[in-house]
């Protein structure tokens, strides 16, 4: 009887072990947060012996590890950071093409461009340099013999004979000057010849020598006038051709049709264009300013001929009139 009490005592106070044990770890298990896959690890059995000769009883009870300490971090902080990285590379590009097309000036076009259309801008510039030198040295030229001319007719207005209007000019050079020279050469020449007609020819013939050296000479500067603006808006077409096969070369290259990459190298391609124009316009309305104060001086030369002529007549009407009055009074 005592042993069987005994051997009861025994499994009552293991079964209140076992208890004990379990209870707090399901507590546990429903306070802690499900974790995935969260190993457990198995303790020692516990062993509970009795008083001596009595079997023992054993417990195996599972207590659960720690779940993991922190999870992995959430998949959408790197693609918000890569989102700002690439807004923020987006914003540099763009202030980047602003400041380029900001900075799109002439001279940093010329600077950027192919050495052949930079030739061609060069060419241009001193073609525009050429004309606007010519504009003012024929402008002095022209504005100097006119005033000249004038002055030399008015002053020969009143002269009777060559000898007197060479005396009212001095010795000024100008274009009456040589017309009035011809005709008393020719009659120097002409001496004992009774044939007016002749000499009148002859000296005409000189005139026309005269006044075609100065047509010649006032002309100097009107062809090259003429090439420049007649050529320069080719030329500049040229250079612009050339820089856009360039632009469309280094679209290829690089691949984009972005405004930030065409739009300079089309710019600088009809820079050559615009210079063209800037040195054929001005020199095409120059050309046809001097063209007109040609043809007035002209004028103005042709009278200058016509007063020297009259001169001369005017002599060898006065020598044959002499020689006659001089025969009638030796007879």
């Amino acid at each position: 009887m005592n042993s069987n009490t005994a051997r009861t005592t025994v499994a009552v106070i293991a079964a209140l072990a076992v208890f004990s044990l379990t209870v707090p770890s399901l507590a546990q298990q429903k306070m802690a947060p499900a974790a995935p896959s969260a190993p457990v690890v198995q303790q020692a059995p516990v062993v509970a012996q009795g008083p001596a000769g009595s079997p023992a009883v054993t417990a195996a009870p599972a207590v659960q590890a720690p779940a993991p300490s922190a999870a992995a971090a959430p998949t959408a902080a790197p693609q918000a950071a890569e989102a700002t990285t690439a807004s923020s590379e987006r914003d540099r590009l763009l202030k980047a093409a602003a400041a380029e097309l900001r900075e799109l000036s002439p001279w940093s076009m010329f600077k950027s461009a192919d050495v052949l259309v930079k030739a061609v801008m060069i060419g241009l510039a001193f073609a525009s340099l050429v004309t606007w030198t010519i504009f003012i040295a024929k402008m002095i030229e022209m504005t100097v013999i006119q005033r000249k001319l004038r002055n030399a007719l008015n002053k020969i207005g009143d002269a009777r004979s060559l000898a007197e209007a060479q005396f009212a000019l001095g010795a000024k050079g100008n274009i009456l000057s040589s017309l009035l020279a011809a005709a008393m050469r020719e009659a120097r020449l002409s001496a004992g010849i009774s044939s007016d007609a002749g000499i009148k020819e002859r000296a005409a013939s000189s005139f026309g020598e005269i006044v075609r050296a100065e047509a010649r000479r006032i002309r100097l500067g009107m062809g090259l006038l003429a090439s420049i603006g007649a050529t320069s808006p080719f030329v500049g077409l040229f250079g612009t051709v050339w820089g856009i096969m360039n632009s469309f070369i280094g679209i290829s290259k690089s691949q984009t049709t972005n405004l930030a990459v065409v739009a300079p190298g089309i710019a600088e391609a009809l820079l050559a264009t615009a210079m063209g124009l800037v040195a054929a316009i001005p020199a095409v309305i120059i050309y046809n300013h001097f063209a007109r104060v040609t043809k007035g001086y002209m004028e103005l030369v042709g009278r200058a001929s016509g007063a020297a002529g009259r001169l001369l007549s005017r002599d060898l009407d006065r020598t044959h009139v002499g020689g006659s009055h001089s025969r009638a009074a030796a007879e």
